[in-house]
């Protein structure tokens, strides 16, 4: 039986796009976030909130995607801020010393407010 594909909504708060994936982000769904957040580049002012309160868990191509995303953003002086990731992620993120990449925060109200 095939994984269900990630669904991703997407809101608009302000200059602020908070980006929803629903489903684990994993090897086969990480093209589809990927592109969706390179759509979001390009019409935005580069604030970006990844609410991860519906994802599982992550593989390692997730995290790759999530890095990668990062740095681009970075590059020009845009920002990736994470929110509501559960437990298990921000364990991961720890023993892979990636936290540091992230700005985490509890809720979408919070990490979009602190762009302000």
């Amino acid at each position: 039986m095939p994984l269900q594909k990630m669904k991703i909504s997407e809101q608009r708060q302000g200059a602020v796009i908070v980006l929803k994936p629903d489903g684990a982000l994993v090897e086969q769904d990480c093209a589809l976030f990927r592109g969706r957040m390179n759509e979001a580049m390009t019409t935005s002012l580069g604030r970006f909130v990844v609410d991860m309160s519906a994802v599982p868990f992550v593989d390692s191509k997730g995290l790759e995607t999530l890095v990668e995303l990062t740095e681009e953003l970075g590059k020009s002086g845009q920002a990736l801020r994470l929110c509501s990731a559960n437990k298990t992620i921000r364990e991961v993120l720890e023993l892979t010393e990636l936290t540091p990449l992230f700005e985490h925060f509890e809720d979408a109200n919070t990490a979009v407010r602190s762009f302000l």
